[in-house]
């Protein structure tokens, strides 16, 4: 009779087997979308199911791929790897202290995206999405990384903890239903990955048995490419066996009635490594799943989205076709077809060296001489369908390279090309909001996994607007607000010539200028950076110190340290800094318990009056 544990793991290994087959389909349509992005363009779906290797129908039969798929892939990839959008954390509150952690929260995103190298996790992540139109993030949270914090009574290290963000392959997602047009609309889903039994007693510490895994793999094989008297190879996908093994299987459930705070059940090999509520709260504190899905065009009706280059690939099937009849006829025209009456020469001979410069060619007395066939003349039409067939490239894909283009002319506009260069990114739009929208939720998924497991004081540090590398401390109280906004969506694929050019169209308005008409040293140090020169050296503004120093003051003052005025000070700005401190809730909490903390902030605040005043 079987255990508990035992039926666990039977019912999640069958419901991962019941979704790879469901699957099927779409495996095989990702599978050939990368043999073709890697110019093995012959393949196609046999009727077993399995993905089959064309053959070449006759040896002189020209079998050359023209790949016009790698450069639109390329040409894509370089303008979406350009969308890096900034995000902006909204407060909770007007209060102050809200916008402080605010801006905590701000500085904490940033460190993570730096530390995890988060800009090449998302260029990876584009590629995926590219080719095989679907990609997903799984952020979650690893408690044997980050400071050790302590040791527990086996000498083991207990260690804070880190945000992990790691870009998940289609190949390894199953929904409950491929219907469902998002993540929220899936009831479950399963993330199964192939490990070694070595890294599997690493991270769980069981021993599992390992086993023979087919996975996928790129190799350089003869696909009998190549033309007449020659043969050539190409990278293709084909399936490796993975040896001493085991897939683990790790099924995320929602809160339901049965299971209100979800369900996570991993299986590793035969082993029933976990099973209980799902371990992360994300949305307002209920536990929800730690992936988000990002698609190239996203398909109605469809939780896979689709790729382009599923859509060019008849396309490029009819221009590989094309391109080699055409080239087979040039054959004939330069080789030649001999018409030999039977039995005048010795036809291996001539089979073998045809008729050379120079070469005595003997045949039977009274019968007719070998000779050439008259040539034909290549029909009009091919050349026709070869350039429609390149038209139907751009106009499908919705790529088109203007710098090489027929469209371009001296006789255009500045305007003109800009219009056309921004028609030409419009089809682009749709990618480009799936990349902001995950960005979005990554950030705000980093932040609700600090506020759930942050609960020690951690140090982290950024890169300032200074250019100086900024050194903080943060807890779970200090993040209030996972309220997010994506900045620069609309210039997202502006290049920098384009940027420079609308800052200094806005300087030269006076846009960017005070209400005294001046341009301040933060404002410059700003327009600097946009212009693509980096943080200028030395260029700190002496304002936002001062405000800094203020800040610490409200902070000692509190604490009822005794401070003094220096006559360095800003005392205008201390002032304003430390009556806005006043006139916020921590402030009020404080006085409330110890009246003696106003007393000593308004003396303080005479002080600053006082310099203010002997400097007028």
């Amino acid at each position: 009779m079987m255990s508990e544990e035992e039926k666990i793991v039977k019912e999640v290994v069958d419901d991962f087997k019941n979704r790879a087959e469901m699957r099927k389909s779409f495996d095989l349509i990702w599978q050939i979308n990368m043999n073709f992005l890697m110019g093995n363009q012959y393949c196609n779906v046999g009727y077993g199911g399995n993905l089959e290797e064309a053959d070449r129908q006759f040896f002189w039969q020209e079998r050359e791929v023209f790949n016009h798929i790698a450069p639109i892939f390329d040409i894509r990839f370089a303008k979406l790897s350009k969308i890096k959008p900034d995000i902006n954390i909204i407060p909770a509150t007007n209060d102050e202290r809200d916008k402080q952690t605010a801006k905590v929260s701000k500085k904490i995103y940033n460190s993570v995206r730096s530390k995890l190298d988060l800009d090449s996790k998302i260029n990876q992540a584009i590629k995926w999405s590219e080719v095989c139109g679907t990609v997903f993030y799984k952020v979650g949270w690893n408690s044997n990384s980050g400071k050790v914090l302590a040791k527990d009574e086996k000498g083991n290290f207990i260690k804070g903890g880190e945000v992990e963000i790691s870009v998940v392959s289609p190949f390894e997602i199953y929904p409950d239903s491929s219907v469902c047009e998002s993540i929220e609309e899936c009831q479950s889903i399963i993330h199964a990955k192939a490990y070694s039994t070595a890294q599997i007693k690493n991270m769980y510490g069981i021993n599992v048995k390992g086993e023979k895994i087919n996975t996928y793999a790129l190799d350089n094989v003869n696909s009998g490419l190549g033309g007449l008297g020659f043969n050539g190879t190409v990278p293709k996908m084909i399936k490796n066996i993975k040896e001493d093994s085991a897939v683990v299987i790790e099924r995320y459930c929602k809160p339901n009635a049965n299971y209100p705070n979800g369900r996570l059940t991993i299986v590793a090999g035969n082993h029933l490594v976990y099973d209980g509520e799902l371990p992360y709260k994300f949305d307002d504190d209920e536990r929800a799943f730690p992936f988000i899905r990002q698609t190239s065009i996203a398909e109605p009706g469809s939780f896979w989205g689709t790729s382009v280059i599923e859509r060019i690939i008849p396309v490029q099937r009819a221009y590989n076709a094309v391109k080699n009849r055409k080239h087979e006829f040039i054959n004939r025209l330069s080789l030649g077809v001999l018409s030999v009456e039977d039995g005048s020469v010795d036809l291996d001979n001539l089979e073998d060296e045809g008729l050379c410069p120079g070469k005595v060619l003997v045949y039977r007395q009274g019968a007719n001489e070998p000779k050439y066939l008259d040539g034909e003349v290549l029909p009009n039409g091919i050349e026709k369908e070869e350039q429609n067939l390149l038209e139907e490239f751009k106009s499908i894909s919705g790529v088109n390279d203007l710098v090489s283009s027929d469209t371009l002319s001296s006789q255009m506009s500045g305007v003109a090309i800009e219009l056309l260069i921004s028609q030409d990114e419009t089809r682009l739009n749709a990618s480009i909001e799936s990349i902001n929208l995950s960005n979005k939720l990554i950030a705000k998924k980093i932040l609700q996994l600090y506020k759930q497991f942050a609960t020690v004081p951690r140090l982290a540090k950024v890169i300032g607007e200074n250019g100086q590398i900024e050194i903080f401390y943060f807890s779970s109280g200090d993040i209030t607000s996972d309220d997010i906004e994506i900045e620069n969506q609309i210039d997202g694929l502006k290049s920098l010539s384009q940027r420079r050019e609308m800052i200094l169209s806005l300087l030269n308005n006076g846009v960017l200028n005070d209400e005294n008409n001046q341009l301040t040293n933060k404002m410059k140090c700003k327009i600097l950076e946009m212009l693509g020169m980096g943080n200028w050296e030395n260029a700190q503004d002496i304002n936002e110190l001062h405000i800094k120093k203020a800040s610490n003051e409200n902070l000692k003052l509190l604490k009822k340290e005794e401070l003094s005025v220096s006559e360095i000070d800003n005392h205008e700005l201390h002032i304003n800094e430390h009556i806005a401190f006043m006139l916020g809730e921590d402030f009020e909490k404080a006085s409330k318990k110890d009246s003696k903390i106003e007393e000593e902030f308004l003396k303080h605040i005479k002080s600053h009056k006082k310099y203010k005043n002997m400097e007028e």
